[in-house]
């Protein structure tokens, strides 16, 4: 006779719990999979909390500030990955079936966020009958072994691969809210002036993006030993560039992700000191989309929407307007 509470626990766990744990596991952090599959931090934990229920083994090692798969949670991340995958592209094959072109796109959160979608509306206008599937990683993807089309990729040229185009390089420099530049009482004309500020950091414990460190930039600029008034660490830029918008602090811009923004007025450039990126954006197509006609319709956007970049004005020093002085 069957056990009745075997009934209860599913051989297999839900999609939704394993779509949690592989994001988890890939990002090794609950916070950007949950950015990424747009639900809470908590929620993902939860599911997390749920599945290694189900399987009675623990699946990471939590430690300050760190995830660590365990041997069981190596297991099910490869399983699971390659399943997923596998679902995916038989999705898009179904999709393809229906008269719709289904075109899939991996690159870093950061850019996603604050170039890429920005823009792609334009392309969908010029393109109805193509679904762009965007799949934010921030490492370098297979892309036939993970069934994706198309990656951005932010690298060196020898990093990229010799079939790479080439987009556009990358400035840095410091940029902060109109509303914050103006204030009197801390003056920014100076890259001495930033320790009066709090500096927005990129919180990168393992330095894999040492160019996107306040240190390299002041070690750049001759102020290695300048301490500002305070530092905030966040976990992607996608979330620093908001808060330096809403004048929480100072953040290094990115060329070309906050040129749009500097134009605007919603961000400024306090002071002109550029540190140049030994790096670029390039992008790559899987050997097997090579000859769609969308993926050559995408890329050739890409490069165009690349070119204007390129023709637009160099980003300059822009100060905010004065404020009038009280009468008294």
């Amino acid at each position: 006779m069957q056990d009745r509470n075997a009934k209860s626990i599913p051989r297999l766990p839900s999609l939704d719990l394993l779509k949690g744990f592989e994001a988890a596991a890939r990002l090794l952090s609950f916070t950007k999979a949950a950015e990424e599959l747009h639900l809470t931090q908590s929620a993902v934990s939860r599911q997390i909390q749920d599945l290694e229920q189900q399987l009675g083994v623990p699946l990471f090692q939590r430690r300050h500030r760190a995830l660590v798969l365990t041997d069981a949670g190596q297991q099910l991340f490869s399983a699971s990955a390659q399943v997923l995958s596998t679902m995916r592209a038989v999705t898009d094959r179904l999709r393809a079936a229906t008269g719709r072109q289904v075109l899939s796109v991996t690159t870093m959160t950061s850019f996603a966020a604050l170039w890429l979608v920005p823009r792609l509306t334009g392309f969908a206008r010029d393109h109805p009958g193509v679904d762009v599937r965007i799949a934010t990683e921030p490492r370098m993807q297979d892309l036939e072994r993970e069934g994706l089309d198309v990656g951005i990729r932010y690298c060196t040229a020898e990093s990229a691969g010799p079939n790479a185009v080439r987009l556009f390089g990358e400035r840095v420099f410091p940029v902060c809210s109109a509303r914050l530049a103006a204030d009197p009482k801390r003056p920014l004309r100076e890259p001495t002036d930033l320790r009066r500020h709090v500096l927005l950091q990129y919180d990168d414990p393992e330095g894999y993006a040492p160019w996107l460190n306040w240190k390299s930039w002041l070690e750049l600029v001759g102020l290695a030993d300048l301490r500002p008034a305070g530092s905030v660490l966040l976990s992607g830029y996608e979330q620093i560039i908001p808060a330096a918008v809403s004048g929480q602090g100072v953040a290094l811009g990115r060329s070309p992700l906050v040129r749009e923004l500097i134009a605007a007025g919603t961000l400024v450039v306090p002071f002109p000191h550029t540190g140049e990126s030994s790096r670029a954006y390039f992008v790559v197509v899987s050997e097997n989309a090579a000859d769609r006609p969308e993926v050559e319709d995408f890329v050739r956007w890409l490069r165009a929407e690349a070119a204007r970049e390129d023709n637009l004005p160099a980003i300059r020093r822009e100060r905010p307007p004065a404020r009038p002085r009280a009468r008294r």
